[in-house]
């Protein structure tokens, strides 16, 4: 058995509506800014601070990410901005968690609803938490953070085999 790895998945930060078509392009708003910071504050104080990130390319997850950062400081890893995220399915999102190299213990994901939710209700294991099982299948905010620890490598992470311990919402 490999040891424990920590996979965190963000909803990213509140946007501001869109008002053309241009769903990729939409921009935090002033709170969700204050959000995005509120999350890296917090991954400081509690020491959940991720090894690599891998965000939408959606301008609002990016936004997210940099304020994060921000808190992080020098700590925080350089983000891969992967555009199979915006859009994708639960299934297409553990597919690209599936990527993630061994050397990774803490992974950080950014995402968009409904797939953040869809993807932790598929990883949760009966192991999980009771508490943050339920409220994160209830509601899933913006700047919601779900955190699993897992207990095979990423490659072979499917369903059902991740322990939810924790969800700030």
């Amino acid at each position: 058995m490999t040891d424990s790895v920590e996979l965190l998945v963000l909803r990213h930060a509140q946007a501001g509506h869109a008002f053309s078509e241009d769903d990729h392009g939409r921009t935090l708003t002033i709170h969700g800014a204050e959000q995005a910071r509120a999350v890296g504050q917090r991954m400081v104080q509690q020491q959940v601070m991720p090894d690599a990130t891998v965000c939408s390319d959606a301008m609002r997850t990016r936004q997210t990410c940099l304020w994060i950062n921000h808190e992080l400081g020098e700590k925080a890893p350089t983000p891969y901005l992967d555009g199979r995220l915006y859009g994708a399915s639960s299934r297409h999102m553990l597919a690209i968690i599936n990527e993630t190299p061994e050397t990774v213990r803490r992974l950080l994901v950014i995402g968009h609803l409904p797939t953040v939710q869809d993807l932790c209700m598929e990883l949760a294991s009966v192991d999980s938490q009771e508490d943050p099982v339920l409220r994160l299948a209830s509601r899933y905010p913006t700047a919601g953070l779900a955190r699993f620890v897992i207990d095979k490598p990423w490659a072979e992470l499917d369903g059902r085999d991740s322990r939810l311990v924790d969800f700030w919402d």
